[in-house]
């Protein structure tokens, strides 16, 4: 994955669109605005709103955090970034907000006996979650490692083979594990990023101030940030979004998997799951008894990657018995 800064090619649509905002939460904080609006100094702390290029602007800067808007003010929002992302990629996008549905609690199991390392999931996930393709981002990695080791830091996730799977080789897909105790919540010093009821961790992108505090906390190196304006092909946006989701995120913000809230929250499985070739992803409410995800964490061996670090995963590893 490619830390570099994009470079706009004139022949690309997707790629001579406007720039992102001038100034941002983030660098409005960087400033000291708001240490200068404390200190009695309105005028200095006023003055980077001056650069906003329109109204909308301002008002993407001044947002409320998630929590205190109101379902009136959250569909102004949402029409706003239908309408930029209309003018920055020409594609006519829905975004909704789907909220946790009651009685859910999600989790994910995926068997590694099974995993072929074939990354049908990871196109899947980068194709359904709208992820910048230059530089391309990708929320999964697939770790390639030796038969009968369980080194991670050995392993490659770099691997181009012709065919898989590799002789004497085995797969494990790493993800967000929307853990129980996440350690990115905790390292977030503005809330931008929580847990939801239904497990699943979120980020508001429009709150985040790109400090990469979560990244570092991560012990699954599972948050991506974004270091330009992502470049996704307009044939190649899914218009279907989720303000807590898929929509396409901001130059300066952090992203991650959630679990494709935009589907499983209307009864559907993650892209991932849909995409695997072999069965070996399996998702569900670990709430529902006579659900299969329940079924594979009472009698299947189970394996929790890290579980040292304490964070309680809702992602589990398991072997055929």
């Amino acid at each position: 994955m490619s830390d570099e800064i994009h470079r706009n090619d004139s022949n690309d649509p997707a790629r001579t669109a406007p720039p992102d905002d001038p100034i941002d939460r983030r660098n409005f904080l960087k400033n000291g605005a708001l240490g200068a609006f404390f200190l009695g100094g309105f005028a200095a702390a006023l003055e980077p709103l001056r650069h906003f290029d329109n109204d909308a602007d301002l008002q993407a800067f001044i947002q409320q955090q998630y929590e205190r808007l109101t379902p009136a003010k959250m569909e102004v929002i949402l029409e706003r970034l239908e309408k930029e992302i209309e003018q920055r990629y020409d594609v006519k996008a829905n975004i909704e907000d789907p909220k946790p549905l009651p009685g859910v609690q999600y989790a994910y199991a995926l068997n590694i006996g099974r995993c072929v390392g074939c990354r049908r999931c990871v196109h899947a996930c980068v194709e359904e979650n709208n992820q910048s393709r230059d530089p391309r981002i990708e929320y999964i990695r697939v770790l390639e490692m030796e038969k009968g080791t369980l080194d991670v830091e050995k392993s490659d996730h770099y691997y181009d083979h012709e065919t898989v799977p590799a002789e004497g080789k085995y797969y494990m897909p790493v993800q967000c594990h929307q853990c129980q105790n996440p350690p990115c919540v905790k390292a977030c010093p503005v809330r931008a990023t929580w847990q939801e009821e239904d497990g699943i961790v979120v980020v508001d992108y429009n709150w985040c101030i790109g400090c990469r505090y979560c990244e570092a906390a991560c012990p699954y190196w599972a948050r991506r940030f974004n270091f330009s304006t992502p470049v996704i092909p307009k044939e190649e946006i899914n218009p279907d979004m989720a303000y807590l989701g898929n929509r396409i995120r901001p130059r300066g913000t952090m992203e991650k998997c959630t679990f494709c809230l935009h589907r499983v929250r209307q009864g559907l499985n993650p892209q991932c799951v849909e995409a695997c070739p072999t069965g070996a992803r399996q998702f569900g409410n670990m709430l529902d008894p006579n659900s299969t995800i329940r079924h594979i964490l009472n009698e299947k061996r189970v394996y929790v990657f890290k579980e040292e670090a304490g964070t309680i995963p809702r992602f589990y590893y398991w072997f055929d018995a």
